[in-house]
């Protein structure tokens, strides 16, 4: 048997002891959650995987995802301002809250914590700051009247939301809300003008967003490029190779940079000019069927960059690839028209499967 060299098996050793030594720690429960996001993540990169981890600590893996992506927002908080209070309370507590700030920019994740702390709410609350801070970004300029303050991005959520209700007793909660949240006086004079103008904008229903699902393994006859993993360059999408199939859906890799996929030979695929593919998940879309997070093909035809109501777009948004559905015309530059959002096939249990008598019977 040929030895290790002396140095290489001394790595190994203490790279093992350091696996031990955090392994120990988790199941423990030494230290913070923080401390415990880092350490599944360095357990993680040292090649242990999400249930080697749970059967040696106890950590579920949807808890392991929890604290790793909560103790990444938390450090944005220390690094871009968030407040000595903020820290101190979401250093001990609190991971699932943080956990839905992750779509936010790491300056954007400072603030939002600051006011979802100063307002002490709840994981659902926190969820809609996020996503009313998420939209308020993609305005190139604040609407008239509020500014980039988490505070009036919530505002203007519920501004906008009240505008569009009739019902008096659910615009004035809305109202109550708006001001609850309110920071700038200019956004604070827009919300309590809602008090006397009783005037209802309809809303233009949002189209259907085009999901598609692939249900069987002959759906596959169509090879189109793929760009790469959000987040991505407006660059990396105009600018779009050993073979291997990657699963679920036989992404193909070969030499060079680029990669491919497979793709079922629909109509509107067929007919696209110009498709490339963007691998994104689906909790990035609003979708009030979605019952789990999935990885999801995002289909864009680059060929088709002139706005319309019905559809959805991939526009350039401050430098990064972004999706959306304009109500009008836009400011921002459009990189193609979203034409597919692919989930993976549907599986029965793996190991159930693995046995065809047991499905025949």
């Amino acid at each position: 048997m040929t030895e290790l060299p002396s140095n290489t098996q001394d790595t190994e050793n203490a790279t093992n002891d350091t696996a031990q030594e955090l392994l120990v720690k988790l199941r423990q429960k030494q230290g913070n959650w923080v401390e415990w996001g880092h350490a599944i993540a360095q357990l993680q990169k040292s090649a242990y995987n999400p249930q080697e981890i749970f059967e040696a600590t106890g950590f579920e893996p949807i808890q392991q995802n929890q604290v790793i992506v909560g103790a990444q927002v938390y450090s944005s908080l220390e690094k871009f301002g968030a407040s000595a209070d903020t820290l101190a309370y979401y250093g001990q507590r609190a991971s699932d809250i943080l956990y839905e700030l992750r779509l936010l920019t790491q300056e954007d994740r400072a603030t939002a914590a600051d006011l979802i702390f100063y307002h002490k709410l709840d994981v659902d609350e926190a969820r809609e700051v996020a996503k009313a801070i998420k939209d308020f970004s993609r305005f190139s300029t604040p609407p008239q009247g509020f500014t980039n303050h988490p505070g009036d991005a919530v505002a203007y959520q519920v501004w906008k939301l009240a505008r569009q209700n009739s019902d008096l007793q659910e615009r004035s909660r809305l109202i109550a809300k708006g001001l609850r949240f309110v920071n700038s006086p200019t956004a604070r004079k827009q919300i309590e003008q809602l008090l006397t103008d009783f005037t209802v904008v309809p809303q233009r229903p949002a189209p259907l967003l085009p999901f598609f699902r692939l249900e069987s393994d002959e759906e596959l006859p169509r090879i189109v490029p793929v760009v790469g993993e959000l987040p991505l360059t407006p660059q990396a999408v105009q600018s779009v190779p050993i073979i291997t199939e990657v699963e679920p859906f036989k992404i193909v890799k070969f030499a060079g940079e680029q990669a491919l996929v497979s793709l079922p030979g629909w109509q509107i695929l067929r007919a696209s000019e110009d498709p490339v593919v963007i691998i994104a998940s689906s909790d990035i879309f609003p979708s009030p069927t979605q019952t789990r997070i999935e990885p999801v093909l995002v289909v864009i035809d680059r060929a088709q960059t002139d706005w319309d109501a019905s559809s959805y777009f991939a526009f350039d948004n401050s430098g990064e690839v972004d999706f959306q559905w304009f109500e009008t015309a836009p400011e921002n530059t459009l990189l193609g028209k979203i034409i597919i959002i692919l989930r993976p096939k549907k599986v029965l249990d793996e190991e159930f499967t693995k046995d065809a008598w047991q499905i025949d019977e």
